[in-house]
């Protein structure tokens, strides 16, 4: 839930790139999956570290963690801040429109420790071991 003392900060064009919320005598921008992006630092660098930022981020992959014996390569299909909240990822299919829906996974918002950007030494979805 999102608390009442965070205000939206959106793009122009309506897309919501996150929140500023009061920290101190200063302000923090917070992003779409609820993770501080700044220290205490004034409105206007707020703005700017959020519009900076921005959400072209969420489409790179990630990795999950717990649903499988090791991490399990995922994109990001939703996030639903409002009410209970929600983050939904699905298993990475690379833009593969023809093969079957991929198994999704509903998770809790704020972004849970389980989900993770993708790394060096993660899988890359594309090797097979044994």
């Amino acid at each position: 839930m999102i608390p009442a003392d965070w205000t939206p900060h959106r793009r122009e064009d309506g897309e919501l790139l996150g929140w500023i919320r009061p920290e101190g005598a200063d302000w923090l921008a917070v992003d779409v999956l609820g993770r501080e992006l700044t220290g205490e630092i004034d409105w206007l660098d707020a703005e700017a570290a959020l519009e900076e930022h921005g959400i072209r981020w969420l489409a790179d992959p990630w990795v999950l963690e717990g649903e499988i014996e090791g991490p399990l390569r995922v994109q990001i299909v939703e996030v639903v801040p409002e009410g209970e909240g929600r983050i939904t990822v699905k298993v990475d299919d690379f833009g593969d429109m023809q093969r079957p829906p991929t198994q999704r996974y509903t998770l809790t918002w704020p972004l849970p420790a389980r989900l993770r950007p993708h790394g060096p030494g993660d899988p890359d979805g594309r090797t097979i071991t044994r």
